[in-house]
């Protein structure tokens, strides 16, 4: 299996979470499995600007000539995207979400109705499955956790796949990498 880990920690000094998805990688190449582990706070990276460039201009890719364009490439050959962050008040980082509104131009811009809800519809005929990775911080809670896992949910319905990891930092790296090799 294809694996892209977007490593959203904004903190190189945060040097416990990114030595975790070192660890996490070579477990999984371990098990056979190649793994993209992308350090987004090392990209030059824009901020989606909401332009709808990626979707009238440069179909598929956004307008700014930055990091999205590989990344983005690399994401929807994979079979797993796996959003990896510390939360920071409570919320994965901005420096992943920053990646996260670059996915936006791998659906097209037209709607269609699913279950009653506006979904837009596919660019491509498959999309990888989604997996999320946080680092807690000392107050959060299992609601905490719900509501971010709730919000990935969506995120993957979105994006025509599916939730089908979502772990924190408290389980070893090996647990989570024969989690995500059960995928």
């Amino acid at each position: 299996m294809k694996v892209v880990v977007l490593n959203g920690n904004p903190d190189d000094k945060n040097a416990g979470f990114d030595e975790y998805l070192s660890d996490l990688k070579s477990r999984l190449e371990e098990l056979g499995h190649a793994v993209d582990l992308l350090r987004l706070r090392e990209l030059d990276y824009r901020f989606c600007v909401g332009c709808f460039g990626c979707w009238v201009k440069t179909p598929g890719m956004c307008v700014s000539k930055d990091a999205s364009h590989d990344v983005d490439r690399r994401a929807i050959n994979s079979d797993l995207v796996l959003f990896a962050s510390p939360l920071l008040m409570g919320f994965p980082s901005a420096v992943l979400k920053k990646a996260q509104d670059k996915f936006l131009g791998l659906l097209h811009p037209f709607i269609e109705l699913v279950e009653g809800e506006c979904h837009h519809i596919k660019r491509y005929q498959r999309y990888p499955y989604l997996g999320v990775l946080v680092e807690r911080e000392d107050d959060t809670d299992e609601e905490d956790l719900d509501i971010i896992k709730t919000i990935y949910e969506r995120t993957s319905l979105n994006f025509k796949s599916e939730l089908r990891l979502f772990e924190t930092t408290k389980r070893p790296a090996a647990e989570v990498a024969d989690a995500i090799d059960r995928i």
